[in-house]
């Protein structure tokens, strides 16, 4: 992870105060580092006394993060052309229109400035004319937000420690996604532990609270799963039918992938959700040099190496048999 420079402070600064007015937002189905990054920059607007909005189509399907829902609105509201004029549009944990869902094509025309760590991020934000930090190398945006926060504000209060300890827990798995070259990532967090964060509460505040129905469908996915590749590629669905009976509070694909990817042999995993008649998610994950990310891209979505989503028209039938290929290309 780079650390920002003073240069990159002061231009986030310089933008913040050449706005009257803000609308913040990030991608749709937010994860807790897309909500605490939000929140971030929610509370730098406050220390400079700016005036704001809080942007999210949703949906909130995380328990840890239903709790932030009310904060949020899930449409612009009407702006004329004067105020849009002063109204800068900041964009956290992404920086593509489709990745906002229905809510990004209204977002075109604002001055922008994107703060992002997504690979697939680099060299394709969402406007060319657009501002942006985007370091791929940061396991979090939080991290990102976490330094300028810093720079502009100072120290964060308790409150803060703990939102920003949140978000950089949920994108790194509790720290288990890092590698060798983390220690800045850990002086970040120590930085938030001194200022009150506790990690053991936060913790329990991820991982805790499953509805039991989740329990039921995790055995159920566990059970679909399928090896390809020679052993090396493991993908599970989940259907329509399995949504109605078991629903969607609480849902922990972290725990599927985990326990997907530490089967022997497993280097990379695919969970597939049919969420509509015609449409479907997928998320993908690996170890090592395995570039999941690639793969995302093909169907329009994006993400990191060892993490990455999209979101599709179509359905499981035609779907499947689509990625296993994908991912047959990487194993051949």
């Amino acid at each position: 992870m780079k650390i920002l420079t003073q240069e990159q402070i002061s231009a986030y600064e310089e933008f913040l105060r050449s706005h009257d007015n803000f609308i913040v937002t990030g991608h749709k189905d937010p994860d807790g580092d897309c909500i605490s990054s939000i929140l971030v920059v929610s509370e730098i607007l406050k220390f400079l006394k700016k005036d704001f909005i809080l942007l999210c189509a949703g949906p909130f399907k995380r328990a840890e993060i239903r709790r932030y829902e009310s904060l949020f609105s899930d449409s612009l509201p009407f702006i004329d052309k004067e105020e849009k004029a002063k109204t800068g549009l900041l964009i956290v944990d992404c920086s593509e229109l489709s990745r906002m869902g229905d809510i990004g094509q209204e977002l075109k025309g604002f001055d922008t400035f994107i703060v992002d760590h997504h690979k697939t991020s680099e060299g394709n934000a969402l406007d060319n004319d657009a501002q942006s930090i985007i370091d791929s190398s940061s396991p979090a945006a939080v991290c990102l937000m976490q330094m300028l926060y810093e720079g502009i504000v100072g120290k964060p209060d308790k409150r803060m420690a703990e939102t920003m300890f949140f978000g950089l827990s949920t994108d790194t798995g509790f720290f288990k996604f890092l590698h060798q070259n983390s220690a800045e990532v850990f002086e970040l967090a120590a930085r938030l532990v001194r200022a009150g964060a506790d990690p053991g509460k936060i913790y329990e505040e991820i991982s805790g609270g499953k509805p039991w129905s989740t329990r039921k469908l995790l055995g159920i996915l566990l059970s679909r799963a399928e090896l390809h590749c020679g052993g090396k590629f493991a993908l599970t669905y989940e259907t329509m039918e399995d949504t109605r009976l078991y629903g969607q509070e609480g849902r922990d694909s972290d725990m599927l992938y985990s326990a997907l990817l530490s089967a022997d042999g497993v280097e990379a995993v695919a969970f597939l959700r049919q969420e509509t008649s015609a449409s479907c998610t997928g998320g993908f994950r690996s170890r090592g040099e395995i570039d999941v990310s690639a793969v995302a891209s093909k169907f329009g979505g994006g993400g990191h190496k060892n993490a990455s989503g999209m979101s599709v028209d179509g359905k499981l039938d035609t779907l499947i048999p689509q990625v296993i290929k994908e991912f047959s290309k990487i194993f051949s």
